[in-house]
C-alpha cells in the first residue's frame, strides 16, 4: 500500500499540473512530508527532480512555449544559480537533522503562503501593473537578477516558487510582453533551475530514487489526463481551488 500511495500521489499532482500548469512542487513536497512521513530535506530533493521531469513533460503536451527571450532567462539565471549555491551551503552547515527539518518546513510554509495569493490574485495583479510603470530597462534587469536569486533560494529550500511566483513577478517586470512569451521565459528558467537544485540535493544524498520512480509512474499518466481536461473547468475556479489549497497547506506547515 505504501508504493500505491506514492503512485496515487503522483497521479493526483500530475493531473493538477496538466490541468492548471502549476502546483507540482507546491503540492508534492507537502504530501511527501505530511502524508508519507519523509524527512523534509529528502522530500525537497526528490520533489525537485520530480518537478523538473513533470514540468518538461507537461510543457511538451501543452505545446504552449512561445519564442524564448534568452536575454531575460540569462539575467534570471545570473541570480538563481548563486541563490541555489547559497541555500544548499546554508543547509549543509545547519546543525541537527531536527533543526534542518524545522527550517525547511518553515521555508516551505512561507513559500506556500506567498504562492497562494500570487495564484489567487493574478488577474488583479496584472491589471494593476498595466496601469503603473515600475521602472526602465536597467531597473528591470536588476530586479530580474534579484528575482532569480530569490527563486534559487526558495526552490532549493522548499522546491516551491519557480512557476507561480516567477510568473507573477515576470508579469510585473515585463507587462508589455505577451503572456505566451512570459510563460516561455518562466518555463525556460524553471526547468533547468529545478534540475540544478535537484542535482545539488542528489549530490548530498537527498533524492530517493525508488520514491521518485513511483511518483513519476503515476504523474506522467496524470499529466496526460489533466491536459485533456484543461479548459473544461473555468480558470477562475482553478485559481480559487488551487490557491485556497496552497494557503491551507502553508498554514499547516508553519
Amino acid at each position: 500500500m505504501g508504493h500505491l500511495a506514492y503512485v496515487i500521489s503522483g497521479a493526483l499532482v500530475g493531473f493538477l499540473v496538466g490541468m492548471t500548469g502549476v502546483g507540482g512542487g507546491s503540492l508534492m513536497t507537502p504530501l511527501l512530508i505530511l502524508l508519507c512521513g519523509i524527512h523534509p530535506k529528502a522530500a525537497v530533493g526528490t520533489d525537485l527532480v520530480y518537478a523538473a521531469v513533470t514540468k518538461l513533460f507537461g510543457t511538451v503536451l501543452h505545446r504552449r512555449c512561445g519564442p524564448v527571450r534568452w536575454s531575460i532567462v540569462l539575467w534570471m539565471m545570473a541570480g538563481s544559480l548563486p541563490g541555489v549555491a547559497v541555500a544548499l551551503l546554508w543547509l549543509r552547515h545547519l546543525g541537527s537533522p531536527q533543526e534542518m527539518a524545522h527550517v525547511i518546513r518553515l521555508s516551505l510554509g512561507i513559500c506556500l503562503l506567498v504562492t497562494a495569493p500570487a495564484i489567487l490574485f493574478r488577474p488583479t495583479l496584472k491589471a494593476w501593473v498595466l496601469r503603473h510603470q515600475l521602472g526602465g530597462p536597467v531597473q528591470s534587469r536588476v530586479l530580474t537578477v534579484v528575482l532569480g536569486f530569490v527563486l534559487g533560494c526558495m526552490v532549493s529550500l522548499s522546491s516551491v516558487g519557480a512557476g507561480a511566483i516567477g510568473m507573477a513577478v515576470l508579469v510585473m517586470l515585463y507587462p508589455t510582453l505577451p503572456l505566451r512569451e512570459l510563460v516561455a521565459i518562466d518555463i525556460a528558467h524553471a526547468i533547468p533551475l529545478t534540475l540544478i537544485a535537484g542535482a545539488g540535493h542528489w549530490v548530498e544524498g537527498d533524492v530517493m530514487v525508488p520514491t521518485l520512480l513511483l511518483l513519476l509512474s503515476g504523474s506522467l499518466p496524470g499529466i496526460w489526463l489533466g491536459t485533456h481536461c484543461a479548459g473544461r473547468c473555468p480558470e477562475r475556479w482553478q485559481r480559487l481551488i488551487l490557491g485556497t489549497l496552497l494557503l491551507l497547506i502553508g498554514v499547516k506547515m508553519i
